[in-house]
């Protein structure tokens, strides 16, 4: 039993029983410095090298994120390279599409973008497809239902490809870094964290390659295929445009004060509060006039929630906001807090606002200020489609946050030029009335007939609560009854509800 030769063929039995082979004592050490054969794993490529890598075929699903926003190249980047090497009929499914996503338009005309799958459409893409440019209807959801779709295979992703501010070669990315070649700060990667976990292949561009290991890492090495450097993944100065902006429209700055002191006098301001901000000018406007009330009544948040702003990261670092919890960093400020602050924390989307994910950030949410499009007599509130029926926004952690808050704020104006926000019914339904608690006007604030008890707190603070259906009258005695819009019968977009059920339909715009 103790002879070498009796002890040889027991491995050797058992080696055939596992269908192994035995161990031979003749692996010589590899003499590369180890830094190259970080570069050498195989992980490194070329752009194109990681598409044929890949295994992408026609037909299936790529996916990206929106944290560089305007600024953000790695989308047209990608496709025009999957244009020139010839593929066909792809699904691209985006956290969202913005403005600067245009060369897509001819991308759908030539066929290689047959569907498409995001939380919002802007620009000259939302209006040539909102006129009827693709075949396939656009599928709309939320943060949150898209991460969830994505971890339940409701959404398959063949290859993410991911923009990443750093990267080492072993594939470890982050949405900043400390290296003096940095070229793009975004912050939160927390919409591309689902695609690089459950995507079938994972590819990181970054314009940054770091030294193993990356210590700043959001996706890990286990989760990415392949890296690619390039010039540039992002304009970091392009982050906080658009929707996300410091208004200093008075419209919208007597609306953040109205909002802030519907918050100040609903029962949910007290100490250990949590809170949320949408991208709307009034509604991140709000955090301003919250603070001084916070200091003035000794109030502090235990965390703020979500798209993080400057603003959040200032009444954190002044003792007034405990953590901060980041889904997407809405500009340097706060992606810059999240490099060095350790209470400044990244998560994914399902972390953040999934339905049926049990530790999501929502269900602990207390306050959400939200903006709006259009909100109708039901509360129904329509953050996708302009009155003119174009696409022109994204659904965001709109329904999201307004369905697990303990107090939704919805702030709109009246009027939009000629266009009212308060309608009869809203063009697409977006959130449910059923989960927005107070509508904020310039003429008016408006409390759900499900919230009483809301009603009573707001009034015996002195706050005048009016019926929803007499903000409708009143912009409705400015402009007239608004003429129907010119819908055709061609669905170009499907609204999925949180739980995964179709909430509705968007239809052409016929010229």
């Amino acid at each position: 039993m103790n002879s070498i030769k009796d002890r040889a063929d027991l491995i050797a039995a058992a080696a055939k029983k596992m269908g192994k082979g035995v161990f031979k004592d003749d692996i010589v050490k590899n003499s590369t410095p180890r830094y190259d054969l970080q570069r050498q794993n195989g992980k490194v490529v070329t752009l194109e090298e990681a598409i044929k890598k890949s295994g992408l075929k026609d037909g299936m699903t790529i996916s990206f994120h929106h944290h560089f926003r305007g600024g953000d190249k790695v989308v047209n980047m990608v496709v025009a390279k999957l244009a020139e090497m010839g593929y066909k009929n792809l699904h691209l499914a985006s956290s969202s599409l913005i403005n600067v996503h245009e060369p897509l338009i001819e991308h759908i005309k030539n066929g290689v973008i047959t569907k498409i799958s995001t939380s919002g459409l802007r620009g000259e893409l939302a209006t040539e497809i909102s006129h009827g440019l693709m075949d396939e209807p656009v599928v709309f959801r939320s943060h949150g239902s898209r991460g969830y779709a994505i971890a339940t295979g409701e959404l398959h992703i063949d290859v993410a490809f991911l923009g990443a501010s750093s990267c080492d070669p072993l594939g470890n990315a982050a949405g900043f870094s400390t290296s003096e070649n940095a070229k793009s700060i975004c912050g939160s990667l927390g919409y591309a964290l689902p695609d690089a976990k459950y995507a079938d292949t994972t590819v990181i561009l970054t314009d940054d390659l770091v030294d193993y290991p990356n210590r700043l890492n959001a996706i890990s090495e286990e989760d990415v295929d392949y890296v690619v450097v390039v010039d540039s993944v992002g304009d970091s100065s392009k982050i906080a445009s658009g929707a996300i902006r410091d208004t200093k429209n008075p419209r919208d700055i007597l609306l953040a004060k109205k909002a802030a002191k519907v918050v100040i006098n609903s029962g949910y301001f007290e100490n250990g509060f949590s809170m949320q901000t949408g991208s709307g000018g009034a509604s991140l406007a709000v955090t301003k006039y919250l603070r001084q009330a916070m200091i003035d009544k000794g109030i502090k948040a235990r965390f703020a929630l979500g798209g993080i702003t400057s603003h959040m990261v200032k009444l954190h670092q002044e003792g007034l906001i405990d953590r901060l919890i980041d889904v997407q960093s809405f500009d340097k400020v706060a992606a810059e807090s999240l490099m060095n602050d350790p209470m400044h924390k990244s998560v994914s989307a399902n972390e953040y606002a999934a339905m049926l994910e049990p530790g999501s950030a929502t269900h602990y949410l207390d306050v959400v200020i939200l903006s709006a499009l259009e909100v109708d007599v039901n509360f129904n509130v329509n953050v996708l489609v302009g009155s003119d029926g174009i696409i022109r926004g994204a659904i965001g952690g709109h329904p999201d946050t307004a369905a697990d808050s303990a107090l939704s704020v919805v702030v709109c104006p009246l009027l939009r030029g000629r266009i009212p926000c308060v309608v009869d019914e809203v063009t697409t339904l977006i959130t449910p009335g059923s989960t927005v608690d107070v509508v904020v006007t310039e003429f008016g604030i408006a409390v759900n007939p499900r919230r009483p008890e809301l009603k009573k707190r707001l009034e015996a603070a002195g706050i005048e609560i009016v019926e929803i259906t007499s903000l409708r009258d009143r912009a409705k005695s400015i402009i007239g009854e608004a003429a129907p819009l010119p819908f055709g019968d061609k669905v170009v977009g499907i609204v999925m509800n949180r739980d995964g059920s179709v909430m509705d339909v968007i239809k052409n715009i016929v010229d």
